[in-house]
């Protein structure tokens, strides 16, 4: 459906609503596009395509909201639609901290993003980048089978209108490539590793060739992987999990659990968390970003924040409902769906990299880990506790001499960031990004 169309029928839905008895509403259109395919041992192994598109639409009698979604664009089930939407927001409980933003709040002018790639793939083409991946992958030397390369590509549409005035629809899109493989046999042991690429237009992605020969060469490190005695030794975190770290962090200094007093930062706002050398950024107009949106939730201007400045906690993320529960102003961090009320999410949210090198920031240890791989969910956001399984090499003398496995680190989020560096490669992968990262005097455990 054009835009126009699109937002002409969330329109008449904000009307009927009124109508209806609601005393304001919105209204949000998520239309989306997929197309993935695999390969396994250089033979396709599937082709999928799904295109979906669903519309949620929240309704305020008062001081009481309910959310109702449909993926049926039918007159009689809008219709019913908002009738439900009426029916149950009269029945549920008040809540004081809802309800749309002022239309002084309101994002104007929407700014133009570079967020869609408007060229769809052919299926011939994911198969050749995932067959192309997969084959490299598996003409290393060392590399005994393979769990497949895909290859895919996404393009959605998000629309949304309010009775408050709002009104703006944009288009997103990505393209991925993976690939996993297996080295070894069953007499001196098997390892699984992978690599990948996202980025929202295919242009930016690297070759198939490279991550499939990036995922081989990692794969065939790991074999002969021993497990250390424990001790109180330096950590280092690969970019493929020091995102994770900074992930912790978005969790602890969200709006909705800082309300609640449920996260381990909730005392710690304009109090200094990190090393001063430390700046962690959230940009959501960042070109070609993952996440880049050109406003929030709620309609919302948004903008590039420093959160985390000369390692000092700057700011909560907030939407509307956290941010009059704490008496403070949104960030314009809300993030919405079709099934649900807005709630705080970071966009690209990424640490600053530091001024040296990776060798620079493992030369001085004479022992330590450098991680990278993560195991289970031992991460306590209440009280910060840390402890996760881990696998990766270890550190002699400043070098990686060989792998480890089995292994467990711990410690607490609040030590581990006060004790953080970072190293100068950061790369965007995901959205959450950061560079190497390494902690000192963390507990490891193994043999």
């Amino acid at each position: 459906m054009a835009d126009e169309q699109l937002l002409s029928l969330l329109g008449d839905l904000l009307r009927d609503a009124r109508r209806a008895g609601a005393d304001a509403a919105d209204a949000v259109a998520v239309e989306g596009i997929s197309l993935s395919a695999a390969c396994r041992l250089g033979e396709p192994e599937k082709i999928e395509r799904a295109e979906g598109s669903d519309i949620g639409l929240r309704v305020f009698v008062g001081q009481r909201q309910a959310i109702v979604s449909t993926a049926d664009r039918a007159r009689s089930s809008l219709d019913d639609l908002v009738a439900r939407a009426v029916a149950t927001a009269r029945e549920v409980p008040d809540d004081s901290f809802c309800g749309l933003a002022d239309p002084g709040q309101l994002a104007d002018p929407i700014p133009l993003l570079d967020s869609c790639d408007p060229d769809e793939p052919l299926p011939a083409t994911l198969i050749d980048r995932a067959r192309r991946a997969e084959d490299t992958a598996r003409a290393i030397s060392g590399v005994t089978n393979s769990e497949g390369a895909e290859a895919s590509w996404g393009q959605s549409r998000v629309s949304m209108a309010a009775s408050n005035g709002f009104c703006n629809s944009y288009p997103v899109s990505s393209s991925q490539i993976s690939v996993s493989v297996l080295a070894g046999d069953s007499s001196q042991g098997m390892e699984r590793d992978y690599d990948y690429h996202a980025a929202v237009y295919a242009t930016d992605l690297r070759s198939p060739e490279d991550i499939g020969h990036s995922a081989g060469q990692r794969v065939v490190r790991r074999l002969g992987a021993r497990k250390m005695p424990t001790g109180r030794l330096p950590v280092i975190f690969d970019p493929r999990v020091s995102s994770g770290l900074i992930g912790h962090l978005a969790g602890a200094i969200n709006g909705s659990a800082i309300a609640r007093g449920t996260s381990f930062l909730k005392d710690q706002l304009g109090q200094r968390i990190f090393q001063p050398d430390i700046n962690i950024v959230d940009d959501p107009h960042r070109r070609r970003g993952l996440r880049s949106k050109p406003c929030d939730g709620e309609g919302l201007a948004n903008c590039r924040r420093v959160i985390v400045e000369n390692g000092v906690l700057t700011s909560w993320i907030l939407d509307l409902r956290s941010a009059r529960q704490l008496g403070m102003t949104s960030t314009a961090h809300a993030s919405r769906g079709t099934g649900g009320p807005p709630s705080p999410s970071v966009t690209n949210f990424f640490l600053q990299p530091g001024a040296v090198t990776v060798s620079e920031l493992i030369g001085d240890i004479r022992a330590g880990f450098y991680v990278t791989e993560l195991i289970g969910m031992g991460v306590n956001g209440v009280t910060g506790d840390y402890s996760r399984g881990a696998a990766g090499f270890w550190i002699e003398n400043g070098e990686i001499v060989y792998p480890v496995h089995e292994m467990t680190i711990a410690g607490t989020l609040q030590e581990m960031f006060l004790h953080l560096s970072a190293a100068n490669d950061l790369t965007f992968r995901s959205g959450v990004d950061a560079p190497t990262l390494r902690i000192d005097g963390m507990t490891i455990a193994g043999a």
